[in-house]
């Protein structure tokens, strides 16, 4: 009997039965009810809410899921009607094709977007969904999605370090701090038991202010929402002076050589160059010559031309991000590293790797404008007065400006004793043998106004097995309007002219010249040199 009309007879209506594959749902049909309003089930915003025009904060990939009701359930397995209703992750398959046997969560995380919303039924589906990942051996749905939405984009340039740009974690990707271990370099690897088994994620590619690429960490199997992901391994470097240097491109790109050779020879598949977290998509023919001598290949330059936009999310499955140029490497690391790509650009210009011509060879390396010689001649007259004085030495006068980069790994190859100002050029110093002589000259006001920049051929030198006679400083140049100790005198100090001193210049020349001789002499009486073999050949 009806409760509300006893006269009038209570009609049971038979239960809808659903069959989603598996099990049957069954469900009320209640005369009159109406589907629930969509909603979202945890109440998240979309992504892209969270970086505005005005703001350089921190980003979170956040997607909220809709819920929309529907009263019809495909009979089709659930896995594709799970695989029909979800978003994808996608994968860019270029380099590695997918593994088709991975478990479907592995492959899309998505298990659980089925769109359900029919009162106390979507708790019964729910719970279906929740017991077949389960058996999948994946997260509940809403662990899956908390792993996604916790994916936080931090600026890869944190404006709160500028005043301390490389000192500790530096502003680059400043959250995280590098691997090290004692003698080696200090680098960042992505996944890694540090990294808790997350890889890198990348987002934006602004070339102009670094604040405004984005960088996060995030669990493979839970990247972001419409990420690609990108298979092999990428090298991310960080340089915050110039790729078109060769001094400052060079010391950004060796401890990635570093851990070439610390990780047997591993190999990059591609390489993104960042500058104060802009992109930067290409070096200089010098470097980018020698690196892939080096590598044993073209260097695949990432250049983000590919239509993606600067909300586009890329994670990479493999990533080791350097940030501290040579920092933290012992000098036998180091020299081990200048081996190495001394060896395989001889090789690669068809250069002798280990001499035998048995000569001193004694090179002025010269430079045209900003600090080259005021009277070139006089100076190339001193040194050859001198060489002649040797028996067995060559000298050579060549300039840095015209020739090719194989020109000059033959002329270093050939090289004993380099003579040159202070420049880029003499980056070059390292390509000489083991044990060789550098003779660097300084324009007028460098010593008390250049500051540490004016040591690092010095360095290399030591790093690299070099060593460095010193250094001559001229006391005559052009006037200063300031006092000579005034900073802003710099700006006309640094690109003088250099003098001569006909004395100072023969008697070194005459004392390195010697110590050389002496030193090729003692080395060949020990006889027959091993032949040198490239690491990583």
């Amino acid at each position: 009997m009806d409760e509300q009309c006893p006269k009038r007879v209570k009609v049971s209506t038979p239960s809808q039965v659903m069959d989603i594959g598996f099990v049957e749902v069954t469900r009320k049909n209640e005369k009159g009810k109406q589907p629930s309003k969509p909603r979202h089930l945890d109440g998240s915003k979309d992504a892209n809410h969270a970086s505005t025009s005005n703001s350089k904060q921190a980003t979170t990939s956040n997607v909220g899921l809709n819920v929309q009701a529907t009263n019809n359930i495909s009979s089709k397995n659930p896995f594709d009607v799970l695989k029909d209703q979800d978003d994808v992750v996608e994968v860019d398959t270029s380099a590695v094709k997918k593994n088709e046997t991975n478990l479907p969560w592995n492959l899309r995380g998505d298990i659980g977007s089925l769109k359900v919303d029919t009162g106390s039924d979507r708790v019964e589906v729910e719970n279906l969904i929740d017991d077949t990942r389960k058996k999948l051996g994946a997260p509940p749905r809403k662990t899956a999605e908390k792993l996604r939405e916790s994916v936080t984009f931090l600026p890869l340039k944190d404006l709160r370090f500028s005043t301390a740009a490389l000192v500790g974690h530096t502003w680059f990707m400043s959250s995280l701090y590098d691997m090290h271990e004692e003698g080696e370099v200090q680098y960042q690897q992505f996944p890694s038991k540090s990294s808790d088994g997350r890889i890198l994620c990348m987002k934006g590619n602004d070339n102009h202010d670094g604040s405004w690429n984005y960088y996060a960490l995030a669990y493979p199997d839970f990247l972001p929402r419409n990420a690609t992901l990108v298979t092999g391994r990428t090298f991310v470097s960080y340089n915050h002076y110039d790729y078109g240097n060769i001094w400052h491109g060079l010391s950004a790109l060796v401890p990635f050589v570093a851990w070439h050779l610390k990780e047997g020879c591993a190999l990059p598949s591609r390489w993104i160059l960042y500058h104060w977290g802009e992109v930067r998509t290409g070096m200089s023919p010098w470097l980018n010559t020698l690196m892939e001598a080096t590598f044993g290949g073209p260097l695949n330059i990432e250049k983000f031309n590919d239509g993606r936009d600067s909300e586009s999310i890329v994670c990479y499955e493999e990533s080791v991000v350097m940030r501290h140029n040579e920092g933290g490497m012992s000098r036998e690391k180091r020299m081990g590293v200048y081996d190495l790509i001394r060896c395989k650009a001889r090789t690669m210009c068809g250069v002798e790797v280990d001499r035998t011509d048995g000569e001193i060879g004694l090179t002025l390396f010269m430079r045209t404008g900003p600090r080259s010689f005021r009277n070139e001649t006089a100076v190339v007259e001193i040194f050859e007065r001198e060489c002649k004085k040797v028996e067995s030495c060559r000298l050579t006068v060549a300039y840095s400006n015209n020739l090719t980069v194989c020109e000059q790994v033959k002329l270093m190859g050939s090289t004993d004793i380099l003579v040159s100002p202070h420049g880029a050029q003499l980056t070059n110093l390292f390509l000489m043998d083991r044990n060789s002589s550098v003779m660097e000259f300084f324009p007028k006001g460098w010593l008390k106004l250049a500051g540490v920049g004016q040591l690092v051929y010095q360095w290399m030198a030591s790093w690299s097995g070099m060593k460095h006679q010193g250094a001559w400083r001229d006391t005559e140049g052009d006037p200063c309007p300031f006092p000579e100790d005034d900073r802003r005198c710099m700006s006309i100090f640094k690109n003088g002219k250099i003098g001569y001193n006909a004395t100072y210049f023969a008697e070194w020349a005459s004392k390195v010249l010697n110590e050389v001789k002496m030193r090729k002499l003692e080395e060949a009486s020990k006889g027959n040199i091993i032949p040198t073999k490239c690491a990583c050949g």
